[in-house]
């Protein structure tokens, strides 16, 4: 009895100290502040489609897409002041890529402008960057709503929601199928912009990005380009264009794309951990940043 009583005692005690030495644990946890998006592992489903084919069919896709815009005149030259823009907003954003996917170390990033009405951009695996001067002029872009579109394109390609819709489509014969698909699907291109590509498109599987994989571009872009000295609440400001645009003519990007205001308000609700990123690269902190500013009315 003696010994079972100094059990139920010591049992006891051990008890209370794991509260006690919980409480220190917890109160950390409440006062932690996070640095920016939290980073989440890459969905194990992705690996049922082969990296290397997804890579490969999409090295040919953009190089195709390219060719045939030069071709036919309507790819900007390296020259091209949209083109020099772009490029050095890339150059300030890359390198915060691999935060997200270390793969991206490897990948040889190319930025292209296309001229075309439509109101688009992309990006493709292994850091294949493409523009629509319709979306930089029918939106008045600023550098940084640049980066906004820019860095949700990358967040896409960097969380591979491409190469995971695939896996889960079960998806077989990648080869010739998966470029299609790129085209067409995850990035919402209209197939009209080539010939040869339009035709090898519009036989292929359509993918479309989930509102939770959208919601994920939105956020992991914002982290990146405020990571880069972009304002975040930038995001705000293009998505509020969007919806203004799509009133007036409905926008392919928007077909696959969840808009509204709830986008808005999530992004909005995710101000306080992106913010102080952005002002980190000024030197300042979130509460002393000034008002942002976008070029054009917003209601």
């Amino acid at each position: 009895m003696m010994k079972m009583k100094k059990l139920k005692q010591l049992v006891l005690c051990m008890s209370l100290l794991g509260v006690v030495g919980c409480a220190p644990a917890q109160d950390a946890a409440q006062t932690e502040v996070q640095d920016g998006i939290r980073v989440k592992p890459l969905s194990r489903v992705r690996v049922l489609a082969p990296e290397a084919a997804v890579n490969e069919a999409a090295a040919q896709q953009y190089t195709a897409m390219m060719s045939e815009a030069q071709q036919k005149g309507v790819l900007l030259p390296a020259t091209h002041p949209e083109v020099k823009r772009l490029r050095a907003i890339a150059q300030r954003i890359i390198p915060h890529a691999p935060r997200w996917n270390q793969v991206a170390t490897q990948w040889q990033w190319q930025v292209n402008v296309v001229q075309s009405d439509q109101v688009n951009a992309f990006c493709m695996p292994g850091g294949r960057i493409g523009f629509f001067t319709g979306i930089l002029t029918s939106l008045k872009l600023t550098d940084d709503e640049v980066a906004a579109v820019m860095g949700h394109e990358i967040a896409h390609a960097l969380r591979e929601h491409g190469r995971e819709r695939m896996a889960k489509s079960n998806l077989t014969s990648l080869g010739a199928r998966v470029g299609g698909a790129l085209l067409s699907g995850i990035l919402g291109v209209d197939p009209n912009i080539t010939g040869t590509v339009a035709n090898t498109a519009g036989q292929m599987l359509v993918l479309k990005f989930s509102r939770d994989e959208e919601r994920e571009a939105d956020l992991v872009g914002l982290d990146i380009s405020s990571r880069a000295g972009y304002d975040p609440r930038a995001g705000v400001a293009l998505w509020r264009k969007m919806a203004a645009l799509n009133k007036r003519t409905p926008i392919e990007l928007l077909s696959t794309h969840p808009g509204g205001e709830t986008r808005i308000q999530d992004i909005e609700s995710h101000l306080n951990v992106l913010l102080p990123l952005y002002a980190r690269t000024k030197g300042t902190t979130a509460a002393k940043l000034p008002p942002y500013r976008t070029n054009v009315a917003l209601n």
